[in-house]
């Protein structure tokens, strides 16, 4: 008789954990459940209990509807050395990070792939509305089906290593479907509202979040042109594209304008200035990005030139050509386009596959 494959599967407390765990069991595999304990700063505000708690709670519930049983991974400390604490610094550089990518990098796959192997695992899972697909030259990150819910973005840093022993068992199923499996099999998380905001953290005032870390420090907001027109708390409170105001602790004193137009964060520069500009202004229109530390996930096979990129999570993909300048990686889009900021993260794709991706800086 075939020995049953051993698979330790991430339930959050959420629907789409839940349903993979569920679809694994009936596919034949034997299916462990792990709780992954990461964050217990976040409150609940009406009850103020730590938020992980009613999550763990939930996943437990699951648990026993499946019949398998559940773990608790505690990566607190990794996860705030790890993650945490890089997110903090770089914004306190002035840069604009993608947490939730180094969460999946550091966290998510190789501490929880590390936990599951003593458990006996053959395999781990992940409720990722992503695909990966075995090829002769190795394995593909393909996005997911559901092009409004593909996480594919926040994947891009994952190895062939990661891929050879993971599972994505959502990623060719709508989220519709997802709900309606869950519904039909009685779980009681099928309607619930998906997480938003940082990994683990959650929906956070983002500016409140860094006041704990780092002290607030006045700078100038500048217009394109170079006038003063106001004040601010620190350039590391805020992102580009973001809208200027007093209600975000800025003083603004802008340009009289008869069409009496909204400003946004447009660049940040050294000394702590913010630039600000009219959301048509030609400094937000940026063509050409240096890609930091561009990670390819399957380095055997050949990269393609031409490629599509997307700056944020379910951004629009756009049109452009990958090329290596002085041992560094461009990429140029084939039209300007608004809304980058230093820090993010920039993922190619070539069609479904997620070719890889790094960290933008502006040249």
């Amino acid at each position: 008789m075939k020995k049953q494959k051993i698979v330790v599967v991430g339930i959050s407390g959420g629907v789409d954990s839940s349903v993979a765990a569920l679809l694994l069991k009936k596919q034949g595999y034997n299916v462990i459940g792990a709780f992954m304990k990461n964050f217990s700063d976040s409150k609940n505000p009406l009850t103020g209990e730590c938020a992980w708690k009613a999550e763990k709670l939930m996943a437990q519930k699951i648990a026993s509807i499946l019949n398998i049983p559940l773990y608790t991974f505690d990566f607190e400390k990794e996860y705030k050395n790890l993650v945490i604490k890089p997110m903090i610094k770089s914004y306190s550089q002035g840069l604009t990070p993608n947490p939730d990518s180094l969460c999946n990098q550091k966290i998510k796959f190789p501490l929880f792939w590390k936990k599951a192997k003593a458990l006996g695992a053959d395999l781990i899972a992940m409720g990722h509305y992503a695909r990966i697909k075995k090829t002769k030259s190795g394995f593909k990150l393909l996005a997911g089906k559901d092009k409004s819910k593909d996480q594919s973005y926040f994947l891009f840093e994952l190895t062939q290593k990661d891929l050879e022993h993971t599972l994505f068992p959502i990623g060719r199923y709508k989220k519709e479907q997802i709900r309606q499996t869950a519904k039909e099999n009685h779980f009681p998380n099928w309607n619930k509202q998906g997480t938003r905001g940082i990994c683990f953290v959650g929906k956070v005032n983002m500016k409140n979040f860094l006041n704990k870390s780092i002290p607030e420090k006045k700078g100038k907001i500048i217009s394109p042109e170079g006038k003063i027109i106001g004040t601010h708390p620190g350039i590391m409170y805020f992102t580009i594209g973001q809208r200027i105001g007093n209600r975000l602790g800025m003083e603004i004193k802008k340009p009289k304008s008869k069409t009496n137009q909204k400003w946004y964060v447009a660049d940040k520069r050294k000394n702590n200035i913010l630039v600000a500009a009219p959301k048509n202004h030609q400094i937000f229109k940026k063509q050409k990005v240096l890609i930091k530390s561009l990670h390819i996930i399957n380095p055997k096979e050949r990269i393609q030139k031409h490629l599509k990129a997307r700056i944020r999570h379910l951004g629009k993909l756009f049109n452009g050509i990958l090329e290596k300048e002085n041992n560094n990686y461009i990429f140029k889009f084939k039209k300007p386009i608004i809304g980058i900021a230093e820090g993010q993260s920039i993922v190619l794709y070539k069609n479904a596959q997620i070719i890889g991706g790094g960290e933008i800086r502006l040249k």
